[in-house]
C-alpha cells in the first residue's frame, strides 16, 4: 500500500484525534493511531477503549488496507518537517517507510484487527446543534465538573432533553452551574452523563468549526459527527443528582455589580485569605459592599469598599474566594447579580442581561461558615 500526503495536513488530522490516547495504556495496540486507506482518503482513528475519535483526510492513493502506526514516533518526525508531500510504502510485513525531500524513514506497523472495533450505536436517538452552541455549553459547564473518582457521576456534564429545551449540567458539590437552551428541543426526553475527556476533546475542536454538530445516542453511548470528525464515548453509568432541589427557589436579596470591579477586588482580597479556607466575606447593606479576608495565622487581612446596587436586607456571607471568582469570570455580561436569602444558604451568580436570547444560563456557589 501506498498513499501521499501533506505533512502538515496529516499532523493537524493526527493532534487532533490523539487528545485521545492516553499516556500509559493496558493494551500496547491502543499506543497507535489506526490508518485506513481508501481511494484518495486517509481514515484516522484514536481510542483509549472509552472514547474513539476520527477523521478523513485527502491523500493520493489507488491502493486500499488498514494498518496500525505508532503514535507517538510519527507525531515527533511529523513535528520536525515543514510543509512538503511524503510518501508512505507500507510492507506486507507491516513494515512502514515514510520518503521526504530529505530522506526515509522507517517503523514497523502493526495489525489492524488488534486495534478495538468501534461501537456501533443501535436504536440512537438524535438532535442537531450548532457547533458554537455546543461549544459553549460545554466551556460554560465543564470547569464546575468534580474529579473525584468515588462519584463518577458528578465527573461529568449531565446533559438533558425534552419538548422545551436542552439543558447542560455539571456541579462538584461547591459549585453548580446549569446552562439551559430554550433555543433547542427534542420530540422524546432523554438524559445522559458525558465524561470529562471527549467534553474536552470537543471543546478543543468545536471552534474551529463552523455548521452544526449532529448528536446520536443510546442508553450506553454517545455519538458526535462535526466537520470531518466522529467522536464516539461511553456515557457515565449512574443517577445524577437531583440539582434542582440545591438551587434554593426564593431569594430575597439581591445584589447588582460591575463584573470587572467585583473580578478584581476579589481577586486582591483573596490574596490575604487562609491559604486551607480561602474564605472571603461579603458584608451588604444599602449600596454598601465590604468585601474582607483575613489569615490569623499570619496576621494578613485585606478590605475593599465598593458601591453596589442592592434590593433586600443587610447580610453577611462568607464564600470560598477560589470557587466565587471561577464563577464570575464565567460570567459574560458587564454586570452581574448575586441573589442570595440566608448565610448558609448558596448563593446565585446570574449574568444582568445576556447577549444570546436562547441561553438561560444559573451558578451556584456554596457558602463556608464565617469563624466570626
Amino acid at each position: 500500500m501506498n498513499f501521499i500526503v501533506s505533512s502538515t495536513s496529516l499532523l493537524k488530522a493526527l493532534q487532533a484525534v490523539g487528545g485521545v490516547l492516553n499516556s500509559s495504556n493496558t493494551l500496547p495496540i491502543l499506543d497507535n493511531f489506526l490508518f485506513e486507506i481508501g481511494k484518495n482518503t486517509l481514515s484516522i482513528a484514536a481510542s483509549d477503549l472509552e472514547s474513539t475519535m476520527s477523521t478523513q483526510i485527502e491523500v493520493q492513493s489507488k491502493d486500499e488496507g488498514s494498518v496500525a502506526v505508532p503514535a507517538k514516533l510519527l507525531l515527533d518526525i511529523l513535528k520536525t518537517f515543514p510543509d512538503h508531500p511524503l510518501t508512505f510504502s507500507i510492507n506486507d510485513k507491516l513494515g512502514i517507510e515514510i520518503s521526504s525531500d530529505y530522506g526515509k524513514y522507517s517503523l514497523s506497523g502493526y495489525n489492524a484487527e488488534e486495534f478495538p472495533k468501534v461501537p456501533v450505536l443501535e436504536k440512537p436517538s438524535s438532535v442537531t446543534v450548532p457547533t458554537n452552541t455546543l461549544q459553549k455549553a460545554i466551556e460554560k459547564t465543564l470547569f464546575a465538573a468534580g474529579n473525584d473518582d468515588l462519584r463518577p457521576v458528578m465527573s461529568g456534564v449531565f446533559c438533558q432533553m425534552d419538548s422545551s429545551n436542552i439543558t447542560f449540567v455539571a456541579t462538584d458539590a461547591h459549585k453548580l452551574v446549569r446552562y439551559r437552551r430554550v433555543d433547542l428541543k427534542t420530540d422524546s426526553a432523554a438524559s445522559f452523563i458525558i465524561p470529562r475527556k471527549p467534553m474536552n476533546l470537543l471543546k478543543g475542536l468545536l471552534g474551529n468549526i463552523e455548521g452544526d454538530v449532529n448528536l446520536e445516542y443510546n442508553e450506553s453511548n454517545a455519538q458526535f459527527k462535526f466537520g470531518n470528525f466522529t467522536l464516539i464515548c461511553r456515557l457515565i453509568d449512574g443517577k445524577y443528582p437531583n440539582y434542582e432541589a440545591v438551587i434554593p427557589s426564593d431569594n430575597p436579596n439581591r445584589m447588582t455589580i460591575g463584573k470587572s470591579q467585583f473580578s478584581s477586588s476579589l481577586k486582591r482580597v483573596s490574596i490575604f485569605a487562609n491559604k486551607t479556607t480561602h474564605q472571603v466575606r461579603l458584608k451588604i447593606s444599602g449600596s454598601q459592599l465590604i468585601i474582607s479576608a483575613e489569615d490569623l495565622d499570619f496576621a494578613n487581612a485585606a478590605k475593599e469598599e465598593l458601591t453596589c446596587a442592592y434590593e433586600g436586607e443587610d447580610i453577611e456571607i462568607g464564600f470560598n474566594s477560589r470557587f466565587l471568582m471561577e464563577m464570575v469570570n464565567n460570567v459574560d455580561s458587564e454586570s452581574l447579580v448575586l441573589e442570595l436569602s440566608a448565610p448558609n444558604r448558596a448563593g446565585i451568580l446570574l449574568p444582568e442581561n445576556s447577549e444570546d436570547e436562547g441561553e438561560d444560563i444559573l451558578m451556584l456557589v456554596m457558602p463556608v461558615m464565617l469563624n466570626s
